[in-house]
């Protein structure tokens, strides 16, 4: 696998993803028993935007400034996004930034275990060997964190269900194999059997809508529980860009949580949009009774 999320960090898609991912922990922590959280591709946990821009022989376009860079300095936003922000901003500090521009970009574990509680646990996978290291070495010092270098997908299912008999599990693959969507509709599934009430977060890139269809067409053959899809776009269909957004299918969801996540929607499409056609949509794929 060649996929280096470093070179994305901090992007439209991990501001869409991470803004989202604060959310939906905090409503989950309404509720004062703990829950585990499970990421089945953790990434590195840290990510340094000033090297972000480097690839192994050339130099690449940062994608940050079009992302968590077009809100950093902003004082007025929606209360969703601006929790976000401040969590952005205290790690970016934590690590020693001083400038005015963000530095240190925390990825998904990092965002969560920012946020954890004494009660609440976190299992993280990364297969990527060097990451896994990285990952490693991000939380040395940390408690309540397992670390495994190895395959999410088949991890996951000795996680669930956890002793808490709570949990939240992020799936975000890089998408590089052809065969990804399947991959993540079976292991929904699985999920599902074995924690039924199991909160599941699942990202995908909006690149060729025909797959996205049949994805949700393989998970609506599960008899899902309440479902959402949430989708950003920043650019129109017919732009050269090849990821024109992306999205978040959450199921089981934290009650009502589409209240608090529907009024930013708009002014997310028109804050990161980066031509015409920029716009976000929450939808119900099945809808809470």
């Amino acid at each position: 696998m060649n996929y280096r999320h470093s070179y994305h960090a901090g992007n439209f898609a991990d501001v869409m993803k991470h803004a989202v991912l604060v959310r939906v922990v905090r409503a989950m922590q309404r509720k004062e028993r703990g829950f585990l959280y499970v990421d089945t591709h953790a990434g590195r946990g840290r990510y340094d935007l000033a090297s972000a821009a480097r690839g192994d022989t050339l130099e690449r376009k940062p994608e940050w400034p079009d992302g968590i860079g077009r809100l950093w300095n902003r004082t007025r936003m929606p209360e969703v996004l601006a929790d976000y922000v401040a969590q952005v901003k205290a790690y970016d500090q934590k690590m020693g930034n001083l400038e005015a521009l963000p530095r240190f970009y925390p990825g998904s574990p990092r965002i969560v275990r920012a946020l954890a509680r004494p009660q609440d646990r976190l299992s993280l996978f990364e297969k990527q060997h060097d990451e896994a290291g990285e990952l490693r070495a991000e939380f040395a010092r940390s408690s309540g964190v397992g670390i495994q270098s190895a395959d999410g997908y088949a991890g996951l299912r000795g996680q669930l269900p956890p002793p808490e008999k709570r949990a939240l599990v992020l799936i975000d693959p890089p998408f590089e194999s052809k065969d990804e969507f399947e991959r993540v509709a079976a292991t929904v599934a699985d999920a599902l059997k074995r924690s039924p009430a199991a909160t599941i977060m699942v990202w995908y890139p909006l690149t060729e809508r025909a797959r996205v269809d049949m994805f949700f067409d393989d998970l609506a053959a599960l008899s899902l529980p309440p479902t959402f899809s949430l989708e950003l776009t920043v650019v129109g269909p017919m732009h050269p860009m090849k990821m024109k957004g992306c999205g978040l299918v959450v199921i089981n969801p934290p009650y009502e949580i589409d209240k608090e996540l529907t009024p930013c929607c708009t002014w997310m499409a028109e804050m990161l949009a980066q031509d015409q056609g920029g716009r976000a949509e929450l939808r119900w794929l099945v809808k809470e009774a």
